[in-house]
């Protein structure tokens, strides 16, 4: 049109647009853009497969709009055979989709909020199988504890392995104290560690709530002088916030990791610091949001909580103590006697008195057992026979080794007998080193000699000691003595 307007000439104008004579004939006169000029289509260019059973699957949809066009379509081929191919399946779902956008029951729409500075903090768990974190090269199967803030999207995170009220206290009170503020409200979904029904009607209920607060977390809430709330039961949405940070953080630590050029660390202690690091950054990032949190949210003034759970058990008959709901063995001379344990997130400790009794990873899950051989050997050694049956019986093998030890003594000795040996051989890593007698078993298997506790034990013993050699101290010469003290007495006499 520019050309036009300066050579009057369609020819030269068409040339110098790059099109041809008869495209640039049509647009001068229309005179309208060629976007404009673009009309949409509202003819089929092919027959509508469908269009004989419309009616018909419109019935369906209208008595049950859960169907899919894929379950339609496989009921259609079903009923008439031959009549459709795979290849119309996307034309009716064009179809479905249209007809749900134009008569389809309503959706439920997404309602933005707004959240006011330091009201509340929202919690929940996430786990992080997607980052592949390992601690000295074994894969480490964990969660995290997420804590943010919706108003400024502040977050922190701590490691944890379950979603247990240890967990919970934990992460809430890392949370805390890493922002020095506390919010007015504190927000969970539905998880047992904060809402778990207890038989014995000691759970509190609190207005607004479904289901009633457990005790304990009623007790941090209180500590920390916030008040607690819950989502709706099955309305993850009301948490949405927090469910959001979660991809969020994965998606960070994902590229932080990439960056370090290794998952691998060295402790769980190195990942966490590594972990809070990261969130540390990113939260310096989000400027005055953060700001105006921190100024509507009243001082933290109040001290930590233990991150453990005290409790006073008795040990049983067998050697153990039960703790929520696992088995822990400890030295058999404590039978009968009451330890405190402390029950802590990741680990347990029980003492007696003042000493250390047992620290060990605590188990995640219920009726499983940890059962230290070390701790029950004696007793076996005195009453071989009752290891057949002994219902710890597997966890008296401490490595695949000795179990094939023990298989290989049993193609010798059946029963009781070889029983007596192997316990021999158990007691022998009890009172030495465990690592030794592995290493002896392995030999003794690998040139298929036949294993009994004597030969261990030749492997194992100590060398013989070194005699130590006998030095021969010469006589003290007193008189050197006594000529030292003549010189001093002359000097003395010289000076005066």
């Amino acid at each position: 049109m520019e050309e036009m307007s300066k050579h009057e000439g369609v020819g030269r104008a068409a040339m110098m647009a790059g099109m041809d004579r008869t495209t640039a004939r049509k647009y001068i006169g229309a005179g309208r853009l060629p976007s404009e000029m673009v009309a949409a289509r509202t003819w089929c260019t092919r027959e509508d497969p469908f269009a004989q059973e419309w009616e018909e699957i419109e019935a369906l949809l209208v008595a049950t709009p859960e169907f899919e066009a894929t379950t339609i379509f496989a009921m259609l081929t079903e009923k008439y055979p031959g009549r459709h191919e795979p290849g119309q399946l996307r034309t009716l779902q064009r179809h479905v989709r249209r007809w749900r956008a134009e008569r389809g029951p309503d959706k439920e729409a997404v309602l933005g909020q707004m959240h006011r500075a330091g009201e509340a903090a929202q919690t929940d768990f996430t786990s992080t199988t997607e980052l592949a974190v390992t601690i000295a090269g074994e894969l480490f199967f964990h969660l995290l504890c997420v804590v943010m803030l919706p108003f400024s999207n502040w977050q922190w995170a701590t490691v944890c392995l379950s979603e247990s009220m240890a967990a919970l206290r934990r992460g809430v009170q890392a949370a805390l104290f890493q922002l020095g503020r506390v919010p007015e409200f504190h927000q969970t979904d539905n998880s047992t560690a904060a809402t778990h029904r207890i038989p014995d009607g000691k759970a509190e209920f609190v207005e607004g709530s479904k289901r009633p607060f457990n005790a304990e977390y009623l007790a941090l809430m209180r500590h920390f002088r916030m008040t607690p709330r819950t989502t709706e039961i099955g309305a993850k949405e009301q948490n949405g916030d927090v469910e959001a940070s979660n991809g969020a953080i994965k998606r960070r630590l994902a590229q932080a990791l990439l960056r370090r050029g290794s998952r691998d660390f060295p402790s769980v202690e190195e990942w966490e610091s590594f972990l809070q690091e990261v969130l540390r950054k990113a939260n310096g990032a989000r400027g005055k949001r953060v700001e105006e949190e921190l100024a509507a949210m009243r001082p933290l003034d109040v001290s930590r909580l233990p991150e453990f759970k005290e409790e006073q058990i008795q040990v049983s008959e067998r050697s153990t103590i039960r703790v929520k709901h696992c088995a822990y063995s400890v030295p058999s001379r404590l039978i009968g006697e009451t330890l405190r344990v402390r029950v802590y997130e990741d680990r347990i400790e029980a003492e007696y008195g003042d000493k250390l009794q047992l620290c060990c990873e605590r188990l995640v899950g219920r009726n499983l057992r940890r059962i230290d051989y070390r701790h029950v050997i004696w007793s076996l050694v005195r009453k071989p026979g009752g290891f057949a049956r002994y219902v710890y019986r597997e966890e008296m093998f401490p490595s695949v080794v000795f179990r094939r030890a023990y298989d290989s003594i049993h193609t010798l000795h059946h029963g009781v007998k070889g029983d007596v040996e192997y316990l021999r051989i158990l007691h022998l890593a009890a009172s030495t080193l465990e690592a030794d007698v592995e290493v002896a078993l392995a030999q003794l298997l690998a040139q298929d000699k036949a294993i009994c506790a004597d030969a261990v034990k030749a492997f194992v013993s100590p060398p013989t000691r070194a005699e130590v050699p006998v030095l021969e101290v010469s006589p003290i010469d007193l008189f050197a003595y006594d000529a030292l003290l003549a010189d001093e007495t002359r000097f003395a006499k010289v000076g005066t």
